[in-house]
């Protein structure tokens, strides 16, 4: 008897797995959701985009697939967009995974998609070999690296994308360029006067203006990894993107805890530490994001290790709620930029 391989299950439908508790929905393979771009809000941004380039005369357009994040592979003139953006339930999931959805409202969304369009014609005209491009970004070759150290107060480089993205690498720094040259609202020739980064903007506007009149050297439609192929779970698939974006290193505080805490005998009646936080944990996860230009859920991990060291310590509020409230937001917000510029945190790249 001739035993035959078992055939892949039939595709979920979405009408299956939309109304699947989170749970049940990270079992799902990525492969099996059977998204499309079409008639997404997504779809909406990416005519937009296309609007602005043909503003500056720019008749390159890049090509779209879903795939697990956002990229755009070395030598392909198209761009990979998250599955979580092509529908609503989704990016639920992705919310309750990894508390914030990246690209999810229309402002965010082209942000990310403007750097993106920046690697896409890099790649499209074979930009990174030009002499002056090189000199002026850097050398393209230059490995990615696992981790950078950014700089916040540097003016040789554009801020668009959070976590002075351009200052991570050569190609990084184009992209960004290329998105505040292109973003109708940057006023760059304004803003960025006086800055060493203006050179930078002036050489994009001259190449702009050069390749608007030319072909795209590459025309490949290739998508790399596109969601179809996926047959990882969203299971698999978070749980190796809170790795990535985990702390390395989250134990490093523990002694400016007791400035803000006390086990000793007469804080017995007050508070628990933890429980303290526990309750403040959203606000000031949301409020320190925002100050420190950080991931929600990379301040998030440092707030559980915190959490559960004040209950292994049995540490009690010493002062009012009220403020031992501005109190932590302030020791939160240094950890957590002492953790940023220790070059230890990970970063998207």
């Amino acid at each position: 008897m001739v035993e035959t391989a078992a055939a892949d299950p039939e595709p979920l439908k979405p009408s299956d797995w939309t109304a699947l508790s989170d749970e049940k929905l990270l079992g799902v393979r990525m492969c099996d959701l059977g998204l499309s771009i079409e008639g997404t809000e997504v779809e909406q941004r990416i005519a937009q985009l296309n609007a602005e380039l043909d503003t500056r005369g720019l008749t390159f357009r890049p090509h779209y697939w879903l795939s697990d994040e956002w990229f755009t592979p070395d030598g392909v003139p198209g761009i990979a967009i998250p599955f979580y953006l092509a529908h609503p339930r989704l990016a639920k999931l992705e919310l309750a995974q990894m508390l914030e959805v990246e690209g999810g409202d229309p402002r965010s969304c082209l942000r990310i998609l403007r750097h993106e369009a920046g690697h896409a014609i890099d790649n499209a005209y074979h930009l990174r070999r030009r002499p002056t491009r090189r000199r002026l970004f850097g050398n393209p070759a230059i490995e990615y690296p696992e981790y950078y150290t950014p700089k916040p107060y540097s003016k040789s480089f554009v801020q668009h994308l959070d976590h002075w993205y351009a200052q991570s690498h050569p190609d990084e720094d184009f992209a960004e360029t290329f998105a505040v040259w292109l973003d109708p609202q940057a006023n760059w020739a304004t803003r960025y006067t006086g800055w060493p980064a203006q050179r930078k903007l002036e050489y994009m506007d001259r190449l702009m203006g050069e390749l608007a009149r030319a072909h795209p050297r590459v025309k490949s439609k290739r998508q790399i990894d596109p969601l179809t192929r996926l047959k990882k779970t969203l299971g698999e698939h978070y749980r190796r993107k809170r790795e990535h974006y985990g702390l390395d290193h989250p134990d490093f505080y523990e002694s400016d805890l007791w400035n803000l805490f006390s086990d000793a005998p007469q804080y017995a009646k007050n508070p628990s530490a933890a429980r303290f936080v526990r309750r403040i944990r959203k606000e000031v996860r949301s409020t320190v994001a925002s100050f420190t230009d950080s991931y929600q859920y990379t301040i998030d991990q440092l707030l559980e290790g915190i959490i559960d060291r004040c209950r292994d310590l049995n540490l009690r509020l010493t002062e009012s709620e009220e403020s031992t409230k501005i109190d932590f937001m302030v020791f939160l917000t240094v950890q957590t930029m002492n953790y940023l510029h220790s070059g230890r945190h990970r970063v998207a790249l």
